[in-house]
């Protein structure tokens, strides 16, 4: 096994686009996000990164393979749903760095890749001047009927980063769940470090 990370920004993207969508359809598919999406619909959401100033995605590579990656994008370059909980006078959204995702096989959890994501995004921030890094999460009922028995939420992993969460900053987001005919409206919430 040979594990690369390569920060990507704008156009060097391109070569992994579709390597990409098929991961994020792959790891998404699992709870708790269940999500039913199209590689079509993954390709034209990347594209926010191919095009957005100061995008990164940070791609882990197996040898050729794509295992996983994390992307980050200036709030300003995010849809209305993202940028709206931080339109509070607490905030100014020119200062925040949003963590969009991080989607790994399996496989590959608990190797430390999860951390190297976030130090990379954590220093794209510092590069760009941004005082404030973001992401947000659904929540899901605990007693989910497609919640494994061996699921475990990523809290104290996001809190050991310095991640504070925010019941107050809350969003919705919308997709298509696995046992669903349409998209539904997802609530996400939010946690927040300052630097």
């Amino acid at each position: 096994m040979s594990l690369t990370l390569t920060p990507v920004r704008g156009p060097e993207l391109q070569p992994f686009v579709a390597d990409l969508a098929r991961l994020r359809l792959k790891v998404f598919h699992d709870f708790p996000y269940l999500y039913a999406g199209s590689a079509s619909y993954e390709e034209r959401y990347l594209q926010t990164y191919l095009d957005a100033p100061g995008s990164l995605v940070v791609v882990a590579c197996d040898g050729a393979e794509v295992v996983g990656a994390s992307t980050a994008l200036p709030l300003v370059q995010e849809t209305t749903e993202i940028q709206a909980p931080f339109l509070a006078p607490e905030f100014d959204p020119g200062d925040v760095l949003y963590l969009g995702e991080s989607v790994l096989l399996p496989e590959y959890r608990g190797r430390g890749l999860g951390h190297a994501f976030f130090d990379h995004r954590e220093a794209h921030a510092r590069d760009l001047g941004l005082g404030v890094t973001t992401f947000c999460a659904v929540q899901r009922p605990g007693n989910h009927p497609r919640r494994p028995a061996a699921y475990r939420p990523l809290n104290a992993f996001w809190a050991a980063r310095g991640y504070t969460e925010r019941p107050d900053l809350t969003t919705t987001l919308s997709w298509q769940d696995l046992d669903e005919s349409r998209e539904t409206p997802k609530p996400m919430r939010f946690w927040v470090r300052r630097a």
